[in-house]
């Protein structure tokens, strides 16, 4: 059993790496500003004796009090619209969440977990794209807020294992998609599946043959934990290479929700990535991990979390509720 510090822990995604974390007997602590996420993402786990929920802005000053033996860095605006919205937390976060969460795997003696992103590669110009690919982006694009913030988080990570000796795991996670995501995430699965089921256009970018490879979160979580107790100390992609259209994937969801909705065409937006496919050999031969849900499976599995979402009413701007519950006496011994 492990003490886990895992920031953005109230998100789609690491939510379900808390849930993961309990579930194999692992104490969590989780922080979250809940800027992009909700606090119902969590609401079930605050029955867990061993679940302690923290709201804080990790790009200030963390603390956690007693022994900590990981600290999973997830915390950060994950999609286009949220990270277009909030360009400067994005940044923050990459660069001074990093740091401080850095500063304390140092000061615990912890192992460091990262979760990056594919979009370090930007608009690659190899493909598939392996881990030892530099990549493409544009710096000063609207986009190279995320790219670059994760970037520099990933040259972070690494600094602190070669000078401080910090085990370091560091994720590329390339297109996650699955239950939790929010109604208004503006990623395209998202975008489609609600598109789709309220009777609505569904909205494809430029003329829809950009590529995209979708990993069901399920998949990709059992993908975190493998690298996590792995001793990779190098960047590890993470998803699905199955590789679609967007165009494609409008109709597959078309199909799985049974929509009559239309396909409209809207301009692309700037530095679309023209492809995107991860190159799985290091994670297959390394952590024996693969994914195993079909994109069908995992697209009817979001659909029906979408409807009981759409048929709850779930607000389409989900915000935490005004009291947030803490357990026991860390909240106010972090900084």
């Amino acid at each position: 059993m492990a003490r886990v510090v895992v920031t953005g822990g109230g998100g789609f995604l690491g939510s379900q790496v808390c849930d993961a974390l309990l579930d194999r007997g692992d104490e969590v602590v989780a922080i979250d500003n809940f800027s992009t996420s909700t606090a119902s993402n969590v609401d079930h786990l605050f029955a867990r004796p061993r679940f302690t929920m923290v709201r804080h802005d990790v790009s200030e000053y963390v603390w956690v009090p007693g022994s900590v033996d990981v600290v999973m860095h997830l915390a950060s605006p994950a999609s286009p619209r949220d990270y277009l919205d909030l360009p400067i937390q994005t940044l923050k976060v990459g660069s001074r969440g990093t740091h401080n969460t850095l500063g304390l795997a140092k000061a615990k003696g912890a192992r460091y977990f990262l979760a990056s992103t594919s979009e370090v590669y930007g608009d690659p110009q190899v493909h598939p794209q392996t881990e030892a690919y530099w990549g493409h982006v544009n710096p000063v694009g609207p986009r190279g807020v995320y790219d670059e913030a994760k970037r520099f988080a990933e040259a972070m990570a690494m600094a602190y294992h070669r000078y401080h000796g910090i085990e370091v795991r560091i994720a590329r996670i390339f297109n996650t998609y699955g239950p939790r995501m929010r109604l208004n995430d503006g990623r395209v699965v998202s975008n489609f599946l609600v598109q789709a089921l309220e009777g609505k256009p569904l909205t494809v970018y430029g003329d829809g043959s950009q590529t995209r490879s979708f990993c069901c979160v399920d998949d990709t979580v059992r993908g975190l934990i493998g690298l996590l107790d792995s001793d990779l100390e190098q960047p590890v992609n993470i998803g699905n290479s199955d590789e679609y259209r967007v165009l494609d994937l409008a109709r597959l969801v078309l199909d799985v929700t049974g929509s009559a909705s239309e396909i409209r065409f809207e301009p692309l937006p700037v530095d679309d990535p023209t492809q995107r496919r991860p190159d799985l050999t290091l994670a297959s031969e390394r952590l024996g991990w693969q994914p195993e849900v079909p994109l069908v499976e995992g697209l009817r599995r979001t659909a029906r979390y979408f409807e009981q979402a759409l048929a709850g009413q779930a607000e389409l701007h989900p915000r935490p509720r005004t009291c947030l519950v803490l357990s026991g006496s860390l909240a106010p011994q972090v900084q």
